[in-house]
């Protein structure tokens, strides 16, 4: 039996229907109600036991609520996938505090909550999984990203922690790092400059890879243990180069990120 928060779209969704074609009983979380509805009506079959709950994951008190609805419905958790996210677009000096939190609370905080709430479902269980979505973001710091790159960042370092804290109790961790995925994130997100949505929207759409392919490298990460999930090439790309030389990436991004600004467009990551 398999949580999945952020379930109604995009690598959310995608992963709740690739968990589902392995039998998997599902409890799904967004707070989009339809969209979530829709999720579960399409993976619902005679065998499969599906239950939506409209959650905040940056809310403490309702995340506490959510993991007891589970027990009550499914009895027990297996995997956990920590997946809800949003964005914002902003310098550091001009994004407000409330989107600034509102970031923090849903990317970050969110992902502490699931940890803290549905690790002790699973800890009941011969064995588990934990899944926590970061991001390439995770890697670099890029201008008016800032928050994002922040959470990300800590979402790895969380995930890292956690995965050495659990050895040897049954419980794998794995942290994922997507590239570019054609998921509502930037539809969604919140821009200090709206005349650069459409352009971002746009890239995401034509160079994005699909979420159907991060679903099906998460299931195979968990069956394998596998700790560490890149996915897509410029994801790998910005991993390698951050690793081989650090400050020589900063510099890279330094120089060209104006000539990205002056498009209109966000770069293509």
């Amino acid at each position: 039996m398999a949580v999945v928060t952020g379930a109604a779209s995009g690598i959310g969704r995608e992963t709740a229907r690739a968990l589902a074609a392995r039998g998997c009983h599902l409890a799904l979380s967004d707070i989009d109600r339809v969209g979530l509805e829709a999720a579960a009506s399409e993976l619902r079959a005679d065998h499969l036991v599906v239950s939506t709950h409209v959650v905040d994951v940056s809310n403490r008190s309702a995340m506490a609520v959510f993991a007891g609805e589970v027990l009550e419905a499914h009895g027990h958790a297996h995997v956990l996938v920590n997946n809800a996210g949003v964005a914002c677009s902003d310098t550091l000096e001009e994004l407000s505090w409330e989107d600034f939190e509102w970031l923090v609370g849903i990317n970050f905080w969110g992902v502490v909550h699931g940890i803290k709430f549905f690790l002790p479902l699973l800890r009941r269980e011969e064995e588990g999984h934990v899944v926590n979505l970061s991001s390439m973001f995770g890697f670099v710091g890029l201008p008016f990203q800032g928050p994002y790159c922040a959470t990300k960042a800590a979402v790895r370092s969380l995930s890292e922690t956690l995965y050495v804290e659990l050895a040897g109790t049954g419980i794998g961790v794995t942290c994922v790092h997507p590239g570019a995925i054609r998921t509502n994130i930037v539809r969604n997100s919140r821009m200090g400059d709206e005349s650069q949505r459409d352009g971002a929207v746009d890239l995401f759409d034509r160079r994005g890879t699909e979420p159907s392919v991060v679903a099906s490298r998460i299931v195979d990460a968990i069956d394998r243990e596998r700790f560490r999930l890149v996915v897509t090439p410029e994801a790998h790309a910005i991993d390698w180069l951050k690793r081989l030389a650090p400050m020589w990436s900063q510099r890279l991004v330094r120089r060209f990120w104006p000539d990205f600004g002056n498009t209109g467009t966000e770069p293509p990551v």
